[in-house]
Parts: structure tokens; sequence; C-alpha cells
């Protein structure tokens, strides 16, 4: 484990909030801290170094879509994901599980977190085929590229995201979303446990086979949905984990979250899992989620949608989200937040993007998603400052008050690029 560690530092008086530090062979991650996704190598219109200079402390892509487009072999060969799109910090990789459960039954982008609908444990989107097919061994799907057929097993996901060389990696899970039966999360949830061993094993096999890699730490990822029973299982179920002698070097939380419930949720889980290894809660970026998980024990984030609605001339600014393209903003040459210090906002107005956004400018979307991610990358920041200078509360209630004060959240994880 040469390497990769994790140390804790301030602790909220909840004693499950945390600050602290991940140790990698590429670098250290100070906790918590947003995850900045690029989903294919790379943060969509914006370049590794422009999210390095916003503070992005590591990145984050998709196992799924690199193999299949342009194909882990091909990664490995080029000296692992940071050496191929030319970031030097941290990275992350999922195991494409999210990816091969949303893209096979067609819903692409969105988890909804919402619980109040029929349940459904096979549905398929309106007008979609099933591309993705379940078993007890993996998951057998088509390729949204090309149609081609693939298959997943622990095993293969392991290989592709040791190949892809990232510093943190996920076990292999089945994903499920809140409008799965109770029976159905109980199945999935036994057969995420399997797979969780079979991702240790040969995690372990991989790891002394690569000989004079560095070593990339395995999370493993817990589901339950809803159900306190079943995530407090899954907890201890993968925090005592040992195959061989290996065990998890940290821990996902994974699968859709009732909004309401995010922080309890979160809360469930921070208390099962062991105290000395980090918490990865995958597919967030709210500020009202931010301060839930942080408090709930969470230390970091990942979710595309600072890039994904900044395409859409969405804006994060302190006074809450605004759109871009309205008339309002067509001679207003002031930046897109008072005192905000990213690239966008000390060079460019309001009056210009709306220009660019109107005439349909590539540039739009690279100035405007330099500008949430530094949004989102430094809200991220200053709690954990608050949390170190023991201020947290008092900064949570005054950024969501003014935040939210004229603006309304989303409620849905999007966690695609």
């Amino acid at each position: 484990m040469s390497g990769f560690g994790f140390t804790p530092r301030t602790t909220l008086d909840n004693g499950i909030g945390r600050t602290g530090t991940i140790h990698t062979p590429h670098g250290e991650i100070q906790t918590p801290a947003f995850i900045a996704v690029g989903t294919k190598a790379t943060v969509k219109a914006v370049l590794p170094e422009s999210i390095s200079e916003l503070g992005a402390q590591a990145v984050l892509a998709n196992a799924y879509h690199l193999y299949l487009q342009p194909g882990s072999d091909l990664i490995d060969e080029a000296g692992g994901l940071g050496r191929f799109m030319n970031w030097r910090g941290p990275t992350f990789t999922d195991s494409g599980g999210f990816q091969v459960m949303s893209l096979g039954s067609g819903f692409k982008k969105v988890i909804e977190m919402d619980a109040k609908r029929a349940e459904a444990d096979h549905a398929v989107a309106p007008g979609k085929e099933r591309l993705a097919h379940v078993d007890d061994d993996g998951v057998t799907f088509k390729s949204h590229l090309d149609g081609s057929k693939h298959r997943f097993t622990p095993e293969v996901s392991m290989r592709v995201q040791h190949q892809i060389g990232a510093d943190i990696m996920f076990a292999f899970d089945e994903l499920t979303h809140l409008h799965n039966s109770r029976g159905y999360q109980e199945e999935a949830l036994e057969r995420t446990r399997l797979w969780a061993e079979r991702c240790l094993a040969e995690h372990r096999r991989l790891t002394e086979e690569r000989v004079g890699k560095p070593y990339q730490a395995l999370f493993g990822v817990i589901q339950g949905a809803q159900y306190e029973d079943l995530r407090r299982k899954a907890c201890r179920d993968l925090g005592g984990m040992e195959v061989d002698g290996q065990s998890f070097d940290g821990f996902g939380y994974g699968g859709a979250l009732e909004k309401e419930n995010l922080g309890t949720i979160c809360g469930w889980m921070s208390e099962e899992l062991p105290f000395d290894k980090p918490r990865h809660l995958l597919g967030i970026s709210e500020p009202d989620d931010f301060f839930a998980a942080v408090a709930a024990g969470a230390d970091t984030f990942d979710c595309v949608n600072p890039s994904r609605v900044a395409r859409n001339s969405a804006i994060y600014a302190a006074d809450g989200r605004y759109n871009l393209s309205t008339a309002r903003n067509r001679r207003l040459f002031e930046p897109l937040e008072d005192g905000c210090d990213c690239y966008t906002c000390t060079h460019y107005t309001r009056a210009y993007l709306h220009h660019l956004f109107k005439a349909k400018e590539m540039l739009a979307s690279t100035l405007a998603t330099i500008h949430n991610e530094r949004f989102t990358v430094r809200l991220v920041d200053d709690i954990r400052a608050s949390m170190d200078n023991d201020d947290f509360e008092s900064f949570r209630d005054h950024f969501l008050g003014r935040f939210y004060g004229n603006s309304t959240g989303p409620s849905s994880v999007d966690t695609t690029n």
C-alpha cells in the first residue's frame, strides 16, 4: 500500500464529519474536496491545465467510457490516465456500473432523488430497448456507441481500471434506483457483496502482477438505497471484508439517495465504516447537498453538473444559479459573479458570454465551465476551512440562506459528462 493512506484532522462536534488528507502516489488531497469529472479523460471544453489552475485537486474519469473508447489497453500503453491526459495530480476512476445500468435501460443522465414513484425492477426508458442484462456473474451489455456486445464482470472491471491506472478506483457493483422493490434491493445487495469479494481478490492479483506500477487504492461501494438496515449491513459486510489479506482502502457511497434524507443516509454509513478510511459520495454537486454530506462524514464528491449546466448557460453564484442567456445579461458589463477570482470573471463580462452563447460559439462553454468548476471547488474548500476554524454551522447557514434565497436546487443527480 505504499503511497496511499488517509489522515483525519478536525472532527465536527457530531463526531462524524471531519477534515483530513488523502495521500496518493500522485499527491495529496485535502478533504472535504470536490473531484472534477473528466468522464472521457477530459473535463468537457476545458484544458486540464485550466482545471488545475482553478484549484481542483483531482479528477475522475469513467471506466465504462474509456473501455469503449479509446480502450484501457491504449491508456495503459500511454503510461496511465494522468500521463495520457496531461494531469499531474491524483486521479479516480469509477467502475462503470452506473453507465451499464443507466445507459442499458435508456435513462442516460439522471437518477431521480425521489422515491415517491411506482416500483419498477426492470424499467426501461420509453422508446428504448434494454441494452444491459445482469446475472450473478456480471453484466452483458451493448455499446451505446455502435451496438457491439460486451461483458463486465468484477474481474474485467478490475483489469480495465488497473490499465487506466488511477490512484483511486471503485469495486464493480450493481447500482439500483429508488424505484426498485425492497426484494430486488436485497438481491442486488448480496450480488454486490459477492462481487466485492471477487474485486478484492482480482485487485490483489493484478497489484502483484503489475510490479513497479504505483499502488492503486480500491474503494468498496455501499448500496442499499433508502433502507437503513440494508445500508448498515452493506457497511458491515464491506467494512470488515478481507480476501487473502486484502481489504478495501476506502469506500464509496453509491446508489440513488432521497435528497431530503441525504444527510441521514450518509450518516448511517459513516457510523458503521472505519473512521481511518476515506469516504467518497458519488454524484452530487448542489450546495445544500455538500453541507449535508460533509456533516454526515463524506470526504470527497464528484459530479458533472457544474460543467454540464455551464454548457447550457446556467451559472452558479453566491446569490443563486441564473441563466446567462436571458435578455437582462445582454448589456451587463460585469463579471459572472462579483468577487469571483476565476479566469473568466477576471477577464470577461456577462455581456460577452451572453453574446457567445447567442452566437453558439464554443468559447462560451469553456468560459462558463471554468467559472462553475471554480465556484464548486471553492465552495468545498471554504467548507473545509470553516470546519478547521470551528465555524461550520454559521458558514453553512449564511451561505445557504443567501444562495437559496434566490434559487431552488435541482432534485436529481447527474452522473454523466
